[in-house]
């Protein structure tokens, strides 16, 4: 079926060029010479997708366009036409929520085929919303447990970009659980029926990573007895996760730079590009943006690949989650074992609660499953828990003298209040822009202030 599609161009000859090349291909073109121009043709009905230059010499701006295109019709791709050293732009306007761009001088070929990718890839995520019902009831969010303002903000950033082929940065420390996050926005993805690719950067060899990312040739170099096929070359139609993507050598760093850039790779030892459709997450626990400065890591790179930050929180700033969390760990555990489950008392949910967890919810998950095995009752008790108390940091916030529910609601009501006023002091006390910020509606946040007798003093 013919797409209908409107070019926003302000120089005639590449407006023709764009006009010819994309009904060659099959598509109903339409031309628009500003941005002006643009915006009454949107209004005038709706179209499959929208290319258009970043600047255009009237009022009207590319940006302009996007913003008028998706408040019109918030599924209508958007392609954006850029020119050479405009590429940190064109990232703002992909996380605006432009489908992809183009740098000028551009690749016929290269247009056509970003052009086509966007088109298809709408026609799958319609197809999509029909069974994203079912896929809730199976996939919901994984192993991924939280009920705390953190957690919700984290869930509701996987719900708006996993339908989109954005490249996601996971930030977060060792253990909180980057991949699960990854793994929940590939299965809630139109890709979740192709593969899931995970990939170690750290704990391949320099020698080694290129031939594992990208795969090589029989012959390439000693030992390359076959051809081998590459992580991005698995990954095809589905999602490749690369963690620790910070441990990349920086020769590497630019050659995903351009699988990235092109959609094409080569195999060690060959000189035949290989198109691949691969939606890209990275992880990494480093500070990224410091290793730009101190060039350790390309600034390029990091503006493909950070189009969409996601920050995990450590364990020790969710304590709300760990009795939740360590039920789970214990009914997988004696799952495995075929054993009965076996619960917690008080003393040890208090005891997990004021760890200091530098090894986050793998640790978490490590304990547990240790304590499910050696805990001799039914019960597991505090004495059942090997921590390790030299890394035990949490400030204790609750009474030991009490009962279990009211330590917790002590806990979770000291919790509540350390975040909100370590979120509002970020914010100089703006009500509106903390509530954004964490995931709360304004009226929620100020019922929380409220409940919680926050003063403003006490975040001024």
């Amino acid at each position: 079926m013919n797409s209908r599609i409107l070019v926003v161009e302000d120089e005639r000859a590449i407006q023709l060029a764009l006009k010819g090349l994309l009904s060659k291909a099959g598509h109903e073109v339409e031309v628009a010479g500003s941005g002006e121009e643009a915006i009454e043709k949107l209004d005038e009905g709706p179209f499959d997708l929208v290319l258009t230059d970043l600047a255009l010499g009237k009022k009207k701006s590319g940006m302009d366009v996007l913003h008028y295109a998706k408040q019109v019709r918030a599924e209508t791709p958007v392609v954006m036409i850029t020119a050479h050293g405009n590429e940190k732009i064109a990232v703002e306007a992909m996380k605006t929520g432009a489908e992809d761009y183009v740098p000028k001088p551009f690749d016929n070929d290269e247009l056509r085929l970003v052009v086509q990718r966007a088109l298809d890839k709408t026609r799958l995520q319609r197809e999509h919303r029909l069974l994203l019902e079912r896929i809730e009831r199976e996939y919901g969010f994984g192993a991924l447990i939280g009920s705390g303002p953190r957690m919700r903000q984290v869930f509701e950033t996987i719900k708006k970009v996993a339908e989109t082929d954005l490249t996601v940065m996971i930030r977060g420390e060792s253990g909180t659980g980057k991949e699960l996050v990854a793994q929940a926005l590939h299965h809630r993805s139109v890709r979740q029926s192709r593969p899931f690719v995970a990939v170690n950067c750290a704990a391949i060899s320099r020698e080694l990573v290129e031939s594992e990312l990208f795969g090589h040739e029989k012959g390439a170099f000693t030992g390359a007895d076959a051809r081998r096929v590459g992580r991005f070359e698995a990954a095809e139609g589905g999602t490749i996760f690369l963690d620790e993507i910070g441990d990349m050598p920086l020769e590497t760093q630019a050659k995903v730079l351009r699988v990235l850039q092109e959609r094409t790779l080569e195999r060690v030892g060959g000189n035949t590009p290989i198109p691949i459709d691969v939606r890209v997450v990275a992880a990494t626990h480093r500070d990224l943006e410091k290793e730009v400065e101190e060039g350790t890591f390309r600034e390029d790179l990091y503006y493909r690949l950070a189009v969409v930050p996601l920050e995990l929180p450590p364990l020790r700033d969710r304590v709300e989650d760990i009795p939740a969390l360590s039920e789970r760990f214990s009914a997988l555990q004696a799952e495995r074992l075929n054993r009965p489950k076996k619960g917690f008392s008080p003393e040890a949910l208090a005891r997990l609660a004021d760890y200091g967890w530098p090894g986050n919810v793998r640790e978490l998950r490590n304990v547990v499953e240790q304590a499910q095995v050696m805990a001799s009752g039914e019960v597991i008790e505090a004495t059942d828990l090997f921590l390790n108390r030299r890394k035990a940091t949490k400030v204790r916030a609750w009474d030991d003298n009490l009962p279990y529910n009211e330590a917790k609601r002590q806990a979770t009501e000291h919790f509540e209040r350390t975040y909100l006023l370590d979120a509002l002091r970020k914010h100089e006390g703006n009500i509106s822009r903390t509530a954004e910020t964490i995931g709360l509606a304004r009226q929620s946040l100020q019922q929380k202030i409220k409940e919680l007798d926050l003063r403003s003093e006490e975040w001024t």
